[in-house]
């Protein structure tokens, strides 16, 4: 899921085995984390925090990454739930703010609360929104 959406759609250089390898490597209280929201045993979506997303802004600590509701399950507060977990998350790692990059979806996270901080470009985006939310 994470790969269809995050890899493949974006044309990051990484190989579905890289992707695995990644996650496989996620703790409960060191970076990166990964949490996946479950009904019945199916994977319904996934979110991860990530100590730095965007490596031309290393100076912001911890990033929310890779917020995914599978379709047929969207509309239903998923996404919500699992970001509010993950504040729950940083703010336990005695972290006050969370970050996180969109080159699409500004509106979504600025409806939702998230203060936007600044529009930069890297060498493969032109526009990336970096939003971050108090964890209070």
């Amino acid at each position: 899921m994470i790969y269809k959406e995050f890899v493949v759609k974006t044309g990051r250089g990484m190989n579905f085995e890289d992707v695995v390898k990644h996650f496989s490597n996620t703790r409960d209280n060191t970076f990166p984390i990964t949490l996946v929201a479950l009904e019945y045993g199916e994977c319904l979506g996934t979110v991860s925090i990530f100590e730095n997303d965007l490596k031309i802004r290393d100076m912001y600590k911890p990033w929310l990454a890779s917020l995914n509701t599978k379709p047929e399950f969207r509309s239903r507060g998923i996404g919500q739930e699992l970001v509010a977990k993950t504040i729950d998350v940083v703010k336990e790692l005695g972290f006050n703010e969370l970050y996180l990059r969109t080159e699409d979806t500004s509106d979504y996270y600025r409806n939702r609360g998230w203060t936007y901080v600044e529009t930069v470009s890297d060498d493969k985006y032109e526009k990336i929104d970096v939003f971050k939310m108090k964890c209070i």
